[in-house]
């Protein structure tokens, strides 16, 4: 009795430098924003621009690395070429439906905060590459698919226990250069050489919420950290 005595002065003020919140290591989370297309038909990123979405999971294994799932879809648009690689005034439309795993590094250790590290921040900028498989035409008789690498860059920021905020600019670049669905725009004018894969590029600017669930084992069982 006599030692507990003595040490309680110690423990209550122990308590609150061991306090911090919760860390969850899953997340499912929404986005959209814009998409656009680059190849035969549109040289520029962003030149006809148009809505995208997703719903990704993701699964977090330290402060600095974490896998990514998603599936995404989009709309691409561009000019009609004829045969002879003259531009019309037309333009066709293409529904493209995507499934992709990325690996992510976290730039900050990035989580909950946590008065014993300061390193850990709620907010991070990140990077992201992996591998997936589309396809392109969906809802028309002509679809075909395709796998591509997806790459890009990213901002989160967790604004509070289990809710966050994710921007991200993902590049898809495909192993094929069909994506029009056109037989006259698979690259038969190589109009898109700047392309040293000679493949259609498209990509996603997209803003969305995410909750994280799924609490992580506990490092110290006395302490809340």
């Amino acid at each position: 009795m006599l030692v507990m005595a003595l040490l309680s002065p110690f423990t209550f003020h122990l308590s609150p430098l061991c306090a911090q919140g919760q860390t969850y290591i899953c997340e499912l989370g929404v986005q959209a924003g814009c998409g656009y297309y680059v190849g035969d038909a549109a040289p520029h990123i962003f030149m006809h621009p148009l809505e995208a979405y997703g719903l990704h999971f993701r699964y977090k294994f330290t402060k600095r690395w974490a896998i990514q799932a998603k599936v995404s879809g989009q709309r691409i648009m561009g000019y009609d070429y004829t045969m002879r690689g003259e531009k019309l005034d037309t333009k066709w439309q293409s529904q493209l439906v995507n499934a992709d795993v990325m690996a992510e590094f976290n730039f900050f250790r990035f989580g909950e905060t946590n008065l014993n590290d300061s390193r850990i921040k709620p907010y991070t900028p990140y990077i992201f590459i992996g591998l997936g498989a589309g396809v392109s035409g969906v809802g028309k008789e002509k679809m075909s698919a395709s796998g591509y690498i997806p790459l890009g860059i990213g901002f989160k920021w967790k604004f509070s226990e289990h809710c966050g905020l994710n921007i991200a600019w993902q590049h898809n670049i495909y192993f094929a250069d069909d994506l029009e669905g056109k037989n006259e725009l698979n690259n038969k004018y190589h109009m898109n050489g700047w392309n040293w894969m000679n493949c259609d590029v498209t990509g996603m600017l997209t803003a969305g919420l995410v909750f994280e669930f799924v609490q992580a084992p506990k490092a110290c069982k006395i302490c809340n950290w």
